[in-house]
């Protein structure tokens, strides 16, 4: 069962879990928030029996609801046979362990089915470690009857599951061990990755980091651009560990493109401190590429919802952000007109596309090569009949912006060359002169 409570004449604000505010969110419509939250549940192939906007007129401290909700409520959850309520709002332990009382079955809030998400869906070590630490990190306040000791319970991290109550004094000695023994180990991770970054900027090639919304299709956009196979279903949080992969651009430019971990409202804190070793990939980025679902009725506010959180994290790029409108294919005709309308009013030169039918992709490879290549260099070079392969090397390595053969065979070229190649074009120039 799904309960999404809505305040009247307030904009939902984001919690930590533990009472701290996060940041303010975008204003999603009620109805987009009890979509969104019936898709989280959804995501762990929950069974929902019934999905419900609850009026909040004023919280309380020990249920969030007025004792007749409770009641209310507690009839719903008793004609459903519910064995979990879903409550898409932050709750402290307090509220959490009376409403399980008052309903006899297992109550979660947001940030715990967010966090039972990453749980499932983290494959890589790394992954594994920073979902552990944000739920450790969200556990050690409540000290709640389904910690595990370490054993992962249907794929997640226990909140939907568990061998029952623990001993609080033993519970918080195995917390406190385990989130230091994270923390080392994930100091690790970011060591490697550093070094990892330090190689790559060596070569060096610019990196493109995609963010957005989750389900906005940045890794559909991502396996087409670069030929990949990253899953990529239509479902929330499909993508969680970091994949990086060459992609070339027009002008022979050799970026590297990243595929992170999709942002969601409310994201818990926990969950962005535990993947800032994951997200240094974003911050590190030399161009951002937000992918905005631009079909969905609430893409304005994730858009602010994905701005906030890269303010948070201090993403400033050297070379900005390139806003991709995805998901062109399923705008209606009406729809359609006012997104080209707007591109034509953007400052930010946006793209409109469609990553499941290709649409627009050459255009957003431009612009990205456009905004990589302002220190870019214009050439001309006249090439003999007999350097044809030096010919092949420009289509290849440059891009070639126009050509012309004359009659004696001589080909001009002008062409726009990365200044990372220009040191291998001279190379080529030098072979060819001996």
């Amino acid at each position: 069962m799904v309960l999404v409570p809505e305040r009247a004449g307030a904009s939902r604000t984001p919690h930590t879990g533990n009472g701290k505010v996060q940041q303010r969110a975008a204003a999603h419509s009620t109805q987009d928030r009890l979509a969104e939250a019936v898709g989280l549940a959804n995501a762990i192939s929950l069974d929902v029996a019934a999905a419900a906007i609850v009026p909040l007129y004023r919280p309380r401290p020990a249920t969030l609801f007025g004792s007749g909700k409770v009641a209310e409520l507690g009839g719903l959850v008793s004609e459903h046979n519910a064995a979990l309520a879903i409550i898409d709002h932050a709750l402290s332990p307090v509220q959490q362990r009376n409403l399980e009382k008052a309903w006899n079955c297992k109550v979660v809030d947001r940030t715990g089915l967010i966090l039972e998400i990453f749980g499932e869906r983290a494959l890589t070590r790394e992954g594994r470690l920073q979902v552990e630490l944000a739920h450790l990190t969200y556990q050690k306040s409540r000290l709640v009857r389904t910690w595990t000791h370490l054993e992962r319970q249907r794929g997640g991290f226990g909140f939907l599951g568990g061998p029952g109550e623990a001993q609080i004094e033993t519970d918080r000695r195995l917390i406190e061990e385990r989130i230091t023994a994270i923390r080392r180990e994930l100091e690790v991770v970011v060591k490697t990755r550093g070094l990892q970054r330090a190689r790559r900027k060596r070569v060096p090639y610019p990196v493109i980091a995609i963010v957005g919304y989750t389900n906005a299709g940045k890794s559909t956009l991502f396996n087409r651009l670069t030929g990949a196979s990253v899953s990529a279903k239509d479902q929330v949080f499909q993508t969680l560990d970091p994949t990086m992969r060459g992609l070339d651009l027009p002008s022979g430019r050799r970026v590297m493109l990243s595929d992170t971990v999709g942002f969601i409202s409310d994201l818990p804190t926990t969950l962005v401190a535990a993947f800032r070793a994951t997200l240094e990939e974003v911050v590190e980025a030399d161009l951002v590429l937000h992918v905005r679902d631009i079909s969905h009725p609430e893409t304005e506010a994730q858009r602010q919802d994905v701005e906030s959180l890269l303010s948070s994290l201090g993403v400033s790029p050297a070379a900005g952000t390139i806003e991709a409108w995805n998901k062109s294919d399923l705008l209606a005709p009406a729809a359609r007109a006012e997104a080209e309308r707007a591109l034509s009013r953007a400052d930010n030169q946006p793209v409109l596309v469609s990553a499941a039918t290709g649409e627009g992709l050459n255009a957003l490879r431009d612009r990205l090569d456009a905004q990589l290549g302002a220190g870019d260099e214009i050439l001309t070079l006249d090439i003999s009949p007999r350097d044809g392969r030096l010919l092949s090397w420009l289509h290849a390595h440059a891009q070639v912006l126009r050509e012309e053969t004359a009659d004696t065979g001589t080909t001009t070229a002008r062409f726009r060359i990365d200044p990372a190649n220009r040191g291998k074009l001279e190379s080529q120039l030098k072979r060819l002169a001996r």
